[in-house]
C-alpha cells in the first residue's frame, strides 16, 4: 500500500484551495511539529525566462528524508502496481513520482465509487487511462459532460477505444451512469432490469419528447398500443431515476477562490499566484532543539524526526503542487493571449497533451493539477481546465476551438426573434458571415451540448 506520506503528497496535488487549507489546519492540529507563520501576502509571480521553483529553505531541510521516501517507494513499485487504481508501465527511473502525480485519492465521491469498480474491471494498459479520463469527465447528475470525440481527440487516442470503455463504465453501479443524454440514461436502466423488449423502453428510446408533452395518444398510434399500455410504461419510467450520478454527490454551496491571477502590466501579461490564501507552516524551531539536545530520550527523538519528516513532505508537496499550477497557467497565458484581450470568440484550441509535452509531464498530471482549479483573467473568472479544447480550422485556414462557435451560437440564439428563431441552417449562414464554417450537423451537436431546442420548439407566439 502507498505510504501516508504519499497518499497526503497526492492529496496536496489534487485538493481545491480550500481543501488543502483543511488539509495543511489537520495536520497542524495531529503534529506537533509544526507551527503556524503568521498570514502575510505574498505573492509569486512568474516572468518570460523565469523558473521558479517554489522551495523553501525549510522544504531543503528535509530534501534527503524526500529522496529515501522516493527511493522506498522505487523498490516497492509492483506493490503500487497491485493496489493503485491507475497502473502504468513505466522503465524510467521517476515512475514512481509519477505514480504520485497521477493517482486518485479524495474523499468518497462518485468518481471514487466508480474507479473502484474500474479496478476491479477486465480494463488494462491504455485503457485504465481512459476510463479515468470518462470517469473525471462526467458532471454531478452522472451524465458524460464532454462529447466523445473531444476527449479522444485531447489525448491523440482512438474514438474506437474510448467507445469501448464507456460500455463498460456504464455497466457500472449506478444504473444509468455514463450516459450521454437523458434517453441513453433511462435505456441503460431498463436494460440493467432485463425491460430491452419492453414498451416502456420503446417510449424511453424514441418517444420522450411525446412523453414529456403528455402525449399519449400519439404514442399510442405510432407504437400500435391501448393509450392505456402508454400510461403504465410512462409510470414505470417514472419510476427510473434520471440524475443516477446524485446518489454520490453531495450538494454544499461551493465557493470559488482563483489560485492564479493574469494581469495585463506594460504591455506585457504576467501569470501571479498568491500564497496569503494558504497557511504557511514551518518546523519548530523547539522540537530542532530537542533533537539536538542530548538528554532527549532516544524514543522521544524518533517520534520528533518522524513528525518532522512528515512536515517536510507536507512543505514539499505544497511547493510542488503551487510550481506545477503556475507553470500550466503560464503555459495557458502563452496560447491564449488574443482570449485575454478580446474574449471567448477568440480562444484559442489547446489540448493537455500539449501542455505536458512542454512540461515534461504526463496529461493525466495536467488533468489533475488543473481540476477544480481557478484563474482570474480580465475576461472572469474561469477553472483552468475551461481552457483546454480541440479545435477545428476556420474559412481562413486558422484553428478555432470549440468554444467559441458555442459561444457565438448562444449569442445569436440570445438575439434571434422568438417569433421567427434561428434553423441550423440559418446559424449556419450567420456563423459563415462571422468567418466560420461550420456544417450543419456540427451546429445541432453543438446545440445539443448548449441544451438549446430546435427552432420550431423555440418558436414563441
Amino acid at each position: 500500500m502507498l505510504a501516508p506520506q504519499l497518499r497526503q503528497s497526492l492529496e496536496v496535488l489534487q485538493a481545491p484551495i480550500q481543501e488543502l487549507q483543511a488539509l495543511i489546519t489537520r495536520e497542524l492540529e495531529t503534529n506537533p511539529t509544526l507551527d503556524l507563520i503568521e498570514p502575510v501576502r505574498e505573492q509569486v509571480e512568474v516572468e518570460p525566462g523565469r523558473d521558479e521553483s517554489y522551495e523553501d529553505v525549510s522544504d531543503r531541510e528535509f530534501e534527503e528524508e524526500f529522496q529515501l521516501l522516493a527511493q522506498l517507494d522505487d523498490a516497492n513499485r509492483d506493490n503500487f502496481r497491485r493496489n493503485e487504481v491507475i497502473q502504468r508501465p513505466s522503465s524510467d527511473e521517476d515512475s514512481v513520482r509519477q505514480f504520485m502525480m497521477e493517482s486518485l485519492t479524495r474523499s468518497e465521491t462518485l468518481q471514487d465509487h466508480l474507479m473502484a469498480q474500474v479496478q476491479l474491471s477486465s480494463l488494462q494498459g491504455f485503457e485504465l487511462q481512459v476510463a479515468e479520463i470518462l470517469v473525471g469527465s462526467l458532471d454531478d447528475d452522472g451524465y458524460l459532460a464532454s462529447p466523445l470525440e473531444e476527449l479522444a481527440e485531447s489525448i491523440g487516442a482512438s474514438l474506437h477505444a474510448f467507445q469501448w470503455v464507456l460500455e463498460v463504465i456504464q455497466d457500472f453501479d449506478p444504473a444509468g451512469i455514463a450516459a450521454r443524454n437523458l434517453r441513453e440514461c433511462l435505456c441503460l436502466q431498463l436494460k440493467r432490469m432485463d425491460r430491452e423488449s419492453s414498451l416502456a423502453y420503446q417510449i424511453s428510446d424514441g418517444y420522450l419528447k411525446e412523453l414529456g408533452g403528455h402525449k399519449y395518444a400519439d404514442i399510442a398510434r405510432a407504437l400500435d398500443v391501448s393509450v392505456e399500455d402508454v400510461q403504465r410504461a410512462a409510470r414505470e419510467i417514472a419510476r427510473l431515476n434520471p440524475k443516477p450520478g446524485r446518489l454520490y454527490t453531495e450538494d454544499p454551496s461551493v465557493y470559488v477562490v482563483p489560485e492564479i491571477f493574469v494581469e495585463r502590466k506594460e504591455g506585457a501579461w504576467h501569470v501571479r499566484s498568491e500564497k496569503d490564501h494558504l497557511p504557511k507552516i514551518r518546523i519548530s524551531r523547539h522540537y530542532k532543539e530537542l533533537m539536538n539536545d542530548p538528554s532527549t530520550p532516544k524514543d522521544v527523538k524518533r517520534y520528533i524526526r518522524e513528525r518532522m519528516k512528515a512536515g517536510g513532505v507536507l512543505m514539499k508537496s505544497i511547493g510542488l503542487r503551487q510550481s506545477t499550477i503556475v507553470r500550466i497557467a503560464f503555459e495557458i497565458v502563452k496560447v491564449q493571449r488574443e482570449f485575454l484581450e478580446e474574449g471567448v470568440s477568440k480562444l484559442k484550441p489547446l489540448t493537455m497533451s500539449e501542455v505536458a509535452e512542454k512540461l515534461g509531464v504526463h496529461e493525466t498530471t495536467v488533468s489533475r493539477a488543473v481540476s477544480n482549479k481557478y484563474m482570474s483573467t480580465p475576461q472572469g473568472v474561469f477553472e483552468m481546465k475551461y481552457f483546454f479544447t480541440p479545435g477545428y480550422k476556420g474559412e481562413d485556414g486558422e484553428l478555432v476551438s470549440n468554444k467559441s462557435i458555442k459561444d457565438a451560437i448562444r449569442k445569436l440564439v440570445d438575439g434571434e426573434n422568438p417569433a421567427k428563431p434561428l434553423s441550423d441552417q440559418a446559424m449556419v449562414k450567420a456563423l459563415t458571415e462571422q468567418g466560420f464554417k461550420v456544417a450543419r450537423r456540427t451546429i445541432a451537436k453543438y446545440r445539443d451540448d448548449l441544451k438549446i431546442l430546435p427552432s420550431h420548439l423555440r418558436k414563441q407566439m
